[in-house]
Order: structure tokens, then C-alpha cells, then sequence
């Protein structure tokens, strides 16, 4: 797939490289000479532009890519009309923009972003859910729900997921397991092994729960 990514701030700078690593074609804009010097030999190619209008997004292949990244939040107005001009102009199929405040993000959507994201904000989230769950790892689906990763309390060990009940009781769902890296789906006769990583799902106050008397 292809990528850019307009403004590489921390954000940007960050989300291109990685892109990048997991592969992907990535094509990198900024204002910034330096910047732009230091990521050149990172990523498939690397522009130092300022994009201002129509003709200039048009000039770096814009319309090729798959997914352009608006990742330059502080620059309120500016991030708001190359959105605008991706989407209404050039019919980019995915845009994905980063905001700052709610105010922004009202405006990223109405003129056409497909997404928008608040980095600080969701690191925030998902620093904050590390912290209060000790699970080995934890995905939040939404504010209330999320599927998370444990090491198998000792109480499991030797019973199947239906001895556990662990729906009826603590209203969570047992959707795998993970051995040796590799996840497989189980159905509700496996017997749970001391080895084992249970890829649990359920909301995060019954997760929690499970967390203080279990874990």
C-alpha cells in the first residue's frame, strides 16, 4: 500500500517510519529541510515541501496513494484545507487527519476526513489502561470494552474454558489461546495448560476484576 504523510512532527515523523518498517510504501512531506535529510534514507521517498493548494499536492502524486496522513495539528487552518482538498478535490480514497481539540475535529469531519485522531490523547488512553489493568498486553475496542492477553491464573490450569464459565460468571469471553507466539482459536472443551496466554475479551470493569483476583 501507499502512503504519505504530510508534516513529520513526532507524530508524523514516527508514523512514517514505521509504516516504513512494517513494509510499507511511504511517502514523507515537510517544510523542514533537516527533517526531511533525516528521514530521506528511511522511507521509499522524502519531499521538502510546504503544501499549500491544490497544484502543489497534485505536483508529489497524491493521487496514486492509497491513504494520506494530515498529521499537522498544530497548524489548524492549514491541516483543515489540504483535508478539504484531498477529499472534495482529489478524491483521495482514505484521509486520516490529526486534531488538536474537539473544535478541529467537528471541522476535520465535515469537510470530508475519514478519520480523525488525537495522538497525545489516545496515548494517554492507552498508557492509562496499561497502568491500571496487569494484563501482558490490552487492545481498547472502545472507552468501555477491550480484548487483552493473560498468563493463565493457576486456579485455570487443568480445566476446560466451560468449567470456568467464565461468560456466566464474570461476563467475560475466552476467544483463544497463544503458544509459542502463535494465536489459535479454542473451542469451549480446550483444557487450559499452566503455559498457556487466555486471549480474553470483555468491558474493562469485569477485566479489572479479573485482574484483582486472579492475576
Amino acid at each position: 500500500m501507499k502512503f504519505c504523510i504530510i508534516g513529520l512532527g513526532r507524530f508524523g515523523y514516527q508514523l512514517s517510519l514505521s509504516l516504513a518498517e512494517n513494509g510499507m510504501e511511504v511517502l514523507a512531506i515537510d517544510s523542514s529541510e533537516s527533517i526531511i535529510a533525516s528521514i530521506r534514507d528511511k522511507v521509499t521517498q522524502a519531499v521538502c515541501m510546504r503544501v499549500a493548494d491544490e497544484e502543489s499536492l497534485r505536483a508529489i502524486g497524491i493521487e496514486d496513494m492509497d491513504t494520506v496522513v494530515v498529521a499537522m495539528g498544530e497548524d489548524f487552518s492549514q491541516s483543515i484545507l489540504i483535508t478539504a482538498l484531498l477529499k472534495k478535490h482529489l478524491h483521495v480514497p482514505h484521509v486520516i487527519a490529526r486534531a488538536v481539540n474537539k473544535v478541529h475535529d467537528n471541522i476535520l469531519k465535515l469537510v470530508g476526513a475519514d478519520k480523525v485522531v488525537f495522538p497525545e490523547r489516545d496515548l494517554g488512553i492507552k498508557l492509562a489502561s496499561i497502568l491500571s489493568f496487569p494484563f501482558v498486553d490490552l487492545v481498547q475496542v472502545s472507552d468501555k470494552f477491550a480484548i487483552t492477553e493473560i498468563k493463565v491464573p493457576k486456579s485455570f490450569v487443568g480445566k476446560t474454558i466451560s468449567e470456568l464459565q467464565l461468560r456466566k460468571s464474570r461476563h467475560i469471553s475466552c476467544i483463544g489461546v497463544k503458544k509459542d507466539d502463535k494465536i489459535k482459536l479454542i473451542s469451549t472443551d480446550y483444557v487450559v495448560m499452566e503455559d498457556d496466554q487466555l486471549i480474553l475479551a470483555g468491558d474493562n470493569e469485569s477485566l479489572a476484576a479479573l485482574a484483582e483476583t486472579e492475576l
